[in-house]
């Protein structure tokens, strides 16, 4: 595949795959969140297998939304600071229209 590469971001024209390379710090932080997303979701499933009271499974359902949601805060604070920053630089406003997007999806 050919990749073209623009400052920070790769972009592979025939799979529309933009890359954003994170720190490493930020990379272990964000993986760290989710094998604990994970091991909550592995404990709502046993909890089902065990006919729990659904109030404790609704409780750490919620956890785990609220853990995915701030997840996805840090990554979209990272997008505005790096990918959005950049585009603007770029003089490319359409990019604006696409953050004004997520965020209609990120509620």
């Amino acid at each position: 595949m050919e990749n073209a590469n623009n400052n920070n971001n790769h972009f592979c024209k025939k799979c529309r795959y933009k890359n954003t390379p994170r720190s490493e710090e930020s990379a272990k932080a964000i993986k760290n969140r989710l094998s604990r997303m994970i091991g909550q979701l592995n404990g709502i499933k046993n909890m089902i297998d065990e006919n729990r009271y659904c109030k404790d499974i609704l409780i750490q359902i919620a956890a785990v939304e609220n853990a995915l949601q701030s997840v996805g805060y840090i990554i979209f604070k990272e997008h505005m600071q790096t990918c959005v920053t950049e585009e603007i630089q770029k003089g490319n406003t359409d990019i604006v229209e696409e953050t004004v997007e997520l965020v209609k999806r990120l509620k």
